[in-house]
């Protein structure tokens, strides 16, 4: 997993020469065999307000500005983090495993977040998961703004180690519960009384499993009307001793967890049975799937009417799960997929070239992770990895099933082609992708949440604006979403005379190194702090604050959120309509649900009703659709889960909520 290693985080660029270090610091699972670790790469952080931004981000800033300028694309518009404004002061917080006692091991993969309309006021509400400390529910009170009302909202959580959040209408009720995932502290399910209030109905509702959970996905396999809720759990790279905060401290060698059979945990498939209660039926099913699974995502390949479920592996082969009328599943991966991404993190269905099937594109991070990239060879991060430097071990069946980075499936009507280097979809370090029409011309874009943190080098988010299906413009530095103020921040302090003797880092902040590895001395001996680079984990494409165009919410690793503002709608007339379904015979929600809006040119724009968003995250379910030039549709198509078709008929004005209720 954690090859390629460096603790450079500030200005200066500089490399840790003796392998001892890296062994002493980063206890790879070969440093511990006793091997020699590898020389890290060359590092330099992005530099904080009012310093100069590093030349290798100004250099792939003119890149990108020199292929706008031959793109028809609109991208003439902006990007603002607008957090300090907002009044949101949470912080993700992370345990020791993936700070100061960092090892490679599974925390350091994060948390997720959720947006919902909790109090029926019209607007979308954010939910952030930590760690440590409390995920957090905020409050929309429009303008841009948030209140923090997770204590009077009743989601309190302390110390759970959260993983994954979903908001769901699971009672069909009309407002979105919640359910969240940890690690070995109990899954939680919380259901929305209305008005911002929710109570815990876990032990109830029977779904609070203790284990290695991650992913967490609703939808109706079986047609029944009622939501019902699939877990994805990684696998077990815990022990049973505890460290602060109470998680349970990781295996040294948890990466290569997937090599032990016998550490495997089963997924889990839960199916509604009214009242609040949930039934598991993963072996009844026949949905026993092992993989070291982070995410899953819902698709109807065979377009029988009944939801089928991509299931990711981040250490092995994906799995797809095709629905058998609503009865059971069965494996039919090669069917579909004959290679599949190895180390596959997030996966979205959408149509991105316009012609009404839904693609897949999933999202790679771990085959990045064994051949040093320099800062600055843009070229290498946008290729696929070269599985020559991996392991052996880390491949019991070999290497010649998969995929060695991220895949774009394209839908060729029952075969699936994989595009993702034609397309320009290939990225570094990536976690999930979310997607949707961020500049409104009524094709899908894609933002990329990409970074691996302290003690690795700055890596960019990306933002790949679709090009009328026919290629993605790289523009995280056109929109401003790159470079980050303030690209470090305080990952940790250390007391090595005191509470933190003996901890490995505590020998790199003593040597003559320390400054060049983001060692400060806070003036008393022994003790200091330690900067790391900012990093996101996962992310939200919504409307905050109502202005017809999308926002991006972002959850970052060890620190503050990002909610980055679009002044999409200052530049341009925004021309987009957002559908709400509700259902009456399929789930309130209309969960699983494919909707089209036919423009006046006959164009069809085609979505899927998942809420899907990220990895380990949720947007608010409201599908927006970008009419681009045109300032009505046509048209409203909508395929429920109960199978029935409605079309609602035009001219639909832009600017609109259009609600569709299932006949």
């Amino acid at each position: 997993m954690f090859i390629r290693l460096s603790l450079v985080m500030t200005q200066s660029t500089s490399r840790i020469t003796a392998a001892a270090l890296g062994c002493l610091v980063l206890l790879t699972a070969s440093c511990a065999k006793g091997d020699k670790a590898p020389s890290p790469p060359e590092s330099t952080a992005v530099s904080a307000p009012g310093e100069p931004v590093p030349a290798w981000l100004m250099e792939r800033a003119r890149q990108e500005r020199d292929l706008a300028s031959r793109s028809a694309t609109v991208h003439d518009f902006r990007f603002v983090n607008r957090v300090e404004q907002s009044g949101i002061d949470f912080e993700n917080r992370i345990v020791d495993d993936a700070g100061k006692s960092y090892k490679a091991v599974h925390y350091d993969h994060g948390s997720g977040l959720a947006a919902a309309d909790v109090d029926g006021d019209g607007r979308p509400d954010l939910y952030f998961v930590t760690q440590l400390g409390t995920s957090q529910l905020w409050k929309n009170l429009g303008g841009g703004k948030f209140a923090n009302i997770t204590e009077s909202a009743g989601l309190v959580m302390n110390d759970a180690i959260g993983v994954g959040a979903s908001f769901a209408d699971i009672d069909n009720d009309g407002d979105p519960d919640l359910f969240v995932t940890t690690v070995r502290h109990g899954n939680r399910l919380f259901e929305n009384l209305g008005g911002g209030k929710f109570r815990d109905i876990t032990a109830q509702a029977g779904v609070g499993y203790s284990g290695h959970s991650s992913g967490a996905v609703f939808f109706d396999y079986d047609g029944d009307g009622k939501l019902d809720l699939f877990v994805a759990n990684v696998g077990t790279y815990t022990g049973n001793e505890k460290g602060p905060g109470g998680y349970y401290v990781g295996l040294e060698d948890a990466f290569h967890g997937h090599t032990h059979p016998d550490r495997a945990e089963a997924s889990i498939l839960y199916h509604n049975e009214g009242g609040n209660k949930f039934r598991e039926v993963t072996k009844q099913a026949g949905l026993v799937d092992k993989s070291w699974s982070g995410d899953a995502v819902v698709m109807d390949i065979n377009n029988d009417g009944f939801p089928d479920l991509y299931v990711l592996d981040m250490q092995g082969e994906n799995h797809l799960w095709l629905n058998v009328r609503g009865t059971s599943f069965r494996d039919a991966t090669k069917d579909f997929f004959p290679k599949t991404p190895w180390g596959a993190m997030g996966a979205k269905v959408f149509d991105f070239n316009g012609d009404g099937k839904l693609d897949l594109y999933i999202t790679d991070m771990h085959s990045d992770m064994f051949t040093d990239i320099q800062q600055g060879n843009w070229t290498a991060e946008t290729s696929k990895s070269d599985p020559t430097p991996m392991p052996a071990e880390l491949f019991p069946g070999g290497k010649t099933q998969f995929i060695f980075g991220n895949a774009l499936f394209v839908n060729g009507g029952g075969r699936f082609d994989e595009v993702s280097d034609r397309m320009g979809v290939e990225t570094y370090w990536p976690w999930g992708p979310s997607v949707d029409d961020l500049n409104a011309d009524g094709w899908d874009d894609i933002f990329v949440a990409g970074s691996m943190n302290f003690p690795f080098r700055y890596s960019v988010n990306s933002v790949l604006l679709n090009e009328a299906g026919k290629h993605f413009l790289p523009s995280e530095f056109t929109l401003g979403v790159e470079p980050r103020a303030n690209g470090s921040t305080l990952w940790f302090t250390l007391d090595c005379e005191g509470a933190d003797r003996g901890v490995k880092a505590c020998g790199v902040c003593s040597s003559e190194a320390a400054a060049s590895q983001g060692c400060a001395s806070t003036g008393k001996p022994g003790q200091f702090t330690v900067n790391g680079s900012r990093g996101t984990r996962s992310a939200i494409i919504v409307d905050v604050d109502g202005d017809g165009a999308l926002d991006i919410v972002t959850n970052e690793f060890n620190t503050k959120p990002m909610l980055l503002m679009s002044d999409l709608a200052r530049k341009h007339s925004v021309h987009s309509l957002t559908v709400k379904l509700k259902g009456t015979t399929s789930n309130r929600s209309g969960i699983g649900a494919k909707i089209t809006v036919v423009l006046p040119d006959h164009r069809r724009v085609v979505k899927m009703q998942d809420g899907k968003s990220g990895y380990l995250s949720q947007s608010d379910l409201p599908v927006y659709f970008g009419l681009g030039a045109f300032d009505h549709a046509d048209a409203i198509e909508v395929e429920w889960p109960s199978h029935k078709h409605q079309t609602m008929a035009g001219p639909i004005r832009a600017g609109h909520l259009v609600e569709i209720i299932e006949p």
